[in-house]
């Protein structure tokens, strides 16, 4: 391919709206260009690469039996309601009807689609396992578009789905997927940790992400060096130091504290408490839908006065509640301040669980067996010491609730937890029978006994990995793309095409390479030599081989290899050998990665 013919529209500087790293170097080494809010066009350099990445996928999926579909995007209403997901995924989800009225929506992933055809087309034991992928658009209102390809409202997923007659055929399949994703991420040249992680929406007993560390990371993720323990904020847990409360005080006392709000007014007040000996009082409303009927409960979140809760560990310790007689919970919201009136006769500040019966109350587990706690008395004004969790309030549920923070305890080992930004790169999840029981999708078992299947979904980010690998691998000139996913290995550069010999030159070694089938692009172009080197470094390709008319008199040219910015002076006539051999050998420590 030769560059003058070639769509590469660079940008020397920097695009004003362009925030992380990834997105000004997509803007400026005219990868992509944005059509709206969260929408993208994949620009030729992009696209080769997104093919480069979705092959691998592809390469190791079929290794571990994949077969793949294709999917439509637009999907009938009726699916997603027959799995009960329809209120569920709320506005996040593009919706439309057809011109006969008829409900539809863009998929933002394939659980149902695929159901459907194994509850209409799998009949028995004999038939699984069967493990199924494709690599399709998805759709999500996402309502903070940013970062580039990070947050978008179209993007595109590989997810396969595995199906199997029993949790060991699952815990297998798991494993596989596991294993095959390792392989994808180390051979696009992703640096990833693999953390436990909440399940969200999609539902199931267990879940993995993997994470890239980087500052354009949306997610915290703690993670233990010492024994390589990780986990998404969302999941992790952490050891604390345990509190000395002394011996068990008298009774309940309420004491005034005027103009007491927060935690730490009444660490300052004159009678007050350290923030590790208050109870902290939060009020939720939790919304479920049963069909068309919805509900709304209240609930009382209580955690220590110094650790802050975790929004996602609290919605799963809520529905577990909730999800009962066939409710599903939909949200979970801080309640509102007249509903908070109206409940507790107080106004937050004030707020206790001493003597609350009427709602749900859900402890954190670092409240258990404490006493002499302070916390409020449902009057405003007026806060309540002496008070012992056990004895005093009346704890419905004990729950992890609150987030882990840097530099606390490893619940694994002695070590230290780390807490850092990171990219979501690829998840996946033990559905368990969520969508195969609310579907129908069954099939007879060796006793001949009608079970549900048990699955398993996996989804990888494709243009994620693109923009991981960008924040991952670049400096100060621009690009440095891994081979195994860079839109071409090799780039040659006549420095002067105006010189017969550089230009002869030029077209030999390109030629050469393009028969040996080396992925090469060919910087034709009438431009000055720092133009050229500047466009090469700022796209990033792996390597570069420069033809200059001085070096050219001897018989030279300079092989450049972009990651470790070195270069050398090679013969000419040897150009092409040292090229292949260079290549190769940088493919295979990716391809071999582990």
């Amino acid at each position: 391919m030769r560059w003058s013919n070639y769509f590469i529209p660079t940008l020397r500087e920097d695009p004003s709206d362009a925030e992380v790293v990834s997105h000004k170097l997509l803007l400026r080494a005219g990868l992509v260009r944005q059509m709206g809010a969260g929408i993208y066009t994949y620009l030729p350099l992009a696209q080769r690469s997104v093919l480069k990445i979705s092959e691998i996928i592809r390469q190791e999926m079929n290794a571990i039996g994949g077969q793949e579909f294709f999917f439509p995007a637009l999907h009938p209403a009726e699916l997603w309601q027959a799995s009960g997901r329809w209120s569920v995924m709320g506005p996040n989800m593009f919706r439309l009807k057809d011109r006969k009225g008829g409900d539809y929506c863009l998929g933002m992933t394939h659980e149902e689609a695929f159901t459907d055809i194994a509850r209409n087309h799998l009949r028995s034991y004999k038939q699984l396992p069967q493990v199924w992928y494709q690599i399709q658009t998805k759709f999500r209102d996402e309502p903070r578009p940013k970062s580039g390809l990070l947050r978008v409202r179209q993007f595109t997923m590989k997810d396969a789905y595995t199906f199997d007659i029993d949790q060991a055929g699952l815990d297998k399949a798991f494993d596989d997927q596991r294993a095959a994703y390792c392989k994808v991420y180390s051979r696009c040249g992703l640096d990833f940790v693999i953390v436990d992680a909440d399940s969200g929406s999609m539902g199931g007993s267990a879940s993995n992400e993997f994470m890239v560390y980087t500052d354009a990371g949306e997610d915290l993720v703690a993670s233990c060096p010492k024994c390589r323990y990780a986990a998404n904020t969302e999941k992790a847990q952490a050891r604390i130091p345990a509190v000395d409360d002394g011996e068990v005080a008298g009774a309940v006392e309420k004491f005034p504290t005027p103009g007491v709000r927060t935690i730490d007014d009444l660490v300052n007040f004159a009678d007050g408490a350290a923030a590790n000996k208050q109870i902290k009082t939060l009020i939720y409303v939790s919304v479920a839908a049963k069909g068309d009927n919805a509900k709304n409960t209240l609930f009382l979140a209580l955690l220590r006065g110094d650790h802050q809760v975790n929004d996602a560990k609290l919605a799963n310790a809520i529905a577990k509640i909730v999800n009962k007689d066939g409710w599903e919970q939909t949200a979970v919201r801080p309640a509102h301040p007249e509903e908070i009136f109206e409940l507790m006769g107080a106004h937050a500040g004030s707020l206790g669980a001493v003597g609350v019966t009427k709602v749900p109350v859900i402890a954190d587990e670092a409240l258990r067996g404490r006493q002499n706690m302070t916390t409020g008395a449902n009057e405003d004004d007026h806060h309540l010491r002496n008070v012992s969790i056990e004895r005093d309030i009346k704890v419905t549920t004990w729950a992890d609730l609150r987030t882990v923070v840097e530099g606390e305890g490893c619940p694994k080992c002695d070590g230290v937890l780390r807490v850092a930004k990171a990219l979501e790169v690829g998840h996946i999840f033990k559905l368990g029978t969520k969508y195969s029981v609310s579907m129908g999708a069954s099939v007879l078992n060796a006793e001949g006994k009608e079970v549900p299947i048990v699955m398993g979904s996996y989804g990888i980010g494709v243009e994620r990995i693109l923009a991981a690998a960008i924040e991952l691998h670049h400096d100060d000139a621009g690009i440095v793309f891994p081979i195994t996913i860079a839109p071409f290995q090799i780039v040659v550069s006549p420095l002067n095409v105006k010189d017969a010999d550089v230009k002869a030159t030029g077209d030999r070694i390109y030629d050469e390479l393009a028969s040996a089938g080396v992925d090469v692009l060919y910087d034709d172009r009438d431009e000055r030599a720092g133009v050229k080197l500047n466009d090469a470094d700022l796209v990033g390709f792996p390597f570069q081989i420069r033809i200059g008319p001085k070096k050219l008199k001897e018989g030279k040219v300079e092989f450049y290899d972009r990651a470790t910015k070195t270069s050398e002076e090679v013969a000419a006539d040897q150009a092409v050998a040292i090229a292949r051999q260079r290549i190769q050998a940088a493919l295979q420590t990716l391809n071999d990665a582990k």
